[in-house]
């Protein structure tokens, strides 16, 4: 592993790369999004006008060779018409001047019919093209100065000739193609220019949220980003919005925990400190002595804060975990139900737990879920009075959810309080003169939620407390899958 060292200058990031995995490399992945962007649109701009350029210029030139061809056929059909009228040979050099005299590059050949020279120019014709007689014809070809010929014959067998240079042609397609080229480089060149101011307006929004970013991880700030527009940046932004609102509560509530279990600790930590001193100070030579009775009453009150305190940092530690732990798998509800009963009853003997259960199962956490049924089921023993008697029944509800009610006979839980039990260290009124961390019924919320199920706390049928606890999943564990949602 090595590190890559990425960010501003002000607040660098240190960033593990595994030198196994294949790094993307390129002026792509090392240029700017600015950068690339306005290439993008430089390569497209470029690309569209190269199609169009070309395509003008095959069409430009293509129409300009098509119209000297048909203008070529329409003079040599024309020349063959007047030599089918009588009289015409007589004249017929005076005809072909007069052609010419109005077409300056025009060359003209006239055949007549059963004559073995031509009337007119001397024009070459290509070897593979003799001239057709007694069968109308017209073929346009290419000769070899650049020139265009046509050659047409008809039933006479008169054949016409005529040629015509396309110098003044080719040089009107070739300063078409140079201005094209002009245009296309010049389109290329404002498209980048368009293209920067293009990004800057577009990458504003990200902008913003860049510097947010590091104002964040410099000064430690959570401040939310205003949101404009409703395009994908500003969908982007109001999801960093959400991620930092939830960063912000999730560092409230680490202070709060920290907080309050500071607090907590600090409590039986202070009396096991007190208790220790006096304990020291009684061993010391010519302190006044202390009765067995009370360094008995004081070491017990040492280990009771000592009990305490272990209790509490257990139960913190169960909380972190169930914040951390993401591992799923199918879990056979019922035998977890059993499991905690058989702890709970080793806790107190003089209380009897009634249970009724039915299979089922569920993706989820084994221990999680035998330590939230503990606590619940410790609490209604450690409330019910002796000899009482704890109901835990569980059955379905629908196809996909179950319910476990556990009951009791002790005091109840006033309405008023209900909800606020299930938050960190609260304790209700007539429990905080009893050993407790008000932990352990916020982590049962804590499993329940995660296992996508819902936990309520009502009044028994004897004035206890009743708490009901609903999970999804099945009684046919076909249905489940390692790591998949339970069903619904």
């Amino acid at each position: 592993m090595t590190l890559r060292r990425i960010g501003s200058s002000h607040q660098p990031v240190e960033v593990m790369i595994d030198p196994g995995e294949e790094q993307p490399e390129g002026w792509g992945y090392a240029a700017s999004l600015r950068w690339r962007l306005a290439f993008m649109r430089a390569v497209l701009v470029a690309i569209t006008v190269g199609v169009i350029s070309v395509a003008s210029y095959w069409t430009v030139s293509s129409s300009l060779t098509s119209s000297v061809d048909e203008g070529l056929e329409e003079k040599a059909s024309t020349l063959l018409e007047r030599a089918q009228e009588p009289g015409f040979y007589e004249n017929v050099e005076d005809e072909i001047a007069m052609l010419k005299s109005y077409n300056g590059d025009l060359r003209v050949a006239l055949s007549p019919p059963g004559w073995e020279y031509v009337v007119g120019d001397s024009i070459a014709l290509p070897a593979d093209l003799p001239p057709s007689r007694g069968t109308p014809d017209s073929r346009i070809i290419s000769g070899a100065g650049g020139e265009r010929i046509v050659v047409m014959s008809d039933e006479t067998g008169a054949v016409v000739v005529m040629t015509l240079q396309m110098d003044d042609i080719r040089r009107l397609v070739t300063s078409l193609g140079v201005l094209l080229l002009i245009i296309s480089c010049a389109g290329v060149l404002i498209s980048i220019l368009l293209g920067f101011a293009i990004s800057d307006a577009s990458l504003k929004p990200l902008a913003q949220l860049q510097r947010a970013v590091e104002t964040v991880a410099r000064t430690d700030q959570l401040r939310p980003i205003p949101v404009v527009g409703n395009d994908e940046l500003a969908r982007l932004t109001v999801s960093f919005n959400e991620m930092l609102e939830a960063l912000r509560v999730s560092r409230m509530r680490q202070s709060q925990l920290v907080a309050d279990a500071g607090h907590e600790l600090k409590t039986p930590l202070t009396s096991m400190r007190t208790n220790i001193e006096l304990l020291m100070m009684a061993s010391r030579p010519g302190s006044p002595p202390i009765s067995e009775q009370d360094r008995h009453e004081l070491e017990c009150d040492v280990l009771a804060q000592m009990e305490e305190m272990s209790t509490l940092i257990g139960d913190l530690v169960d909380l972190t975990r169930e914040e951390e732990t993401n591992v799923l798998e199918p879990v056979h509800l019922n035998r977890v139900l059993e499991t905690a009963v058989e702890r709970v009853e080793r806790r107190r003997h003089d209380v009897e737990i009634l249970t009724h259960t039915v299979s089922w199962y569920l993706n989820g956490d084994g221990f999680s879920l035998t330590r939230a049924l503990v606590n619940v089921l410790d609490n209604a023993v450690k409330w019910s009075p002796e000899n009482a008697v704890v109901r835990v029944s569980m059955k379905p509800i629908d196809k996909h959810h179950v319910q476990i009610v556990v009951e009791d006979s002790g005091p109840g839980i006033p309405e008023e309080e209900r909800e606020m039990i299930f938050e960190r260290f609260y304790r209700a009124v007539q429990s905080r003169s009893l050993p407790g961390s008000g932990l352990g019924l916020a982590i049962v919320r804590q499993v329940v939620d995660r296992h996508a199920g819902h936990i309520e706390v009502g009044e028994s049928d004897d004035g206890g407390t009743k708490v009901t606890l609903v999970f999804p999943g099945t009684q046919d564990p076909t249905h489940l899958s390692p790591g998949q949602p339970n069903p619904q």
